[in-house]
């Protein structure tokens, strides 16, 4: 009986001796979501970094409101063009029209 006790304590006093070496092994890996794990593929694409893709986000939509402005300012330019032109087909026609009742008289 006394020998049975013996080894169970000697187990027990062993096994919490060893439990936290093993428990201390584990090391720490970055991987998905990690900051500043975006660039991981040779390629250089955006990997499955959450803060990387949400960067990449933020500035296509900053570049489409850009291209969006700059369609819309063309847009308006492209407008007055074609009033001015249209203004110069009208003065043209006035003037055609004017030359024709001179002659006439």
């Amino acid at each position: 009986m006394l020998r049975t006790s013996i080894i169970r304590s000697a187990s027990i006093i062993r096994a919490q001796r060893f439990a936290p070496a093993v428990l201390s092994a584990r090391y720490m890996t970055t991987g998905e979501g990690a900051t500043g794990a975006g660039y991981a593929r040779p390629t250089g694409e955006a990997g499955g970094d959450s803060f990387t893709k949400r960067e990449k986000a933020v500035e296509d939509y900053y570049i489409r409101q850009k291209e969006k402005e700059k369609l819309i300012e063309l847009r308006d330019k492209l407008r007055q063009q074609k009033k001015h032109l249209d203004d110069l087909d009208a003065h043209i026609e006035e003037l055609t029209r004017d030359h024709q009742r001179s002659e006439k008289k």
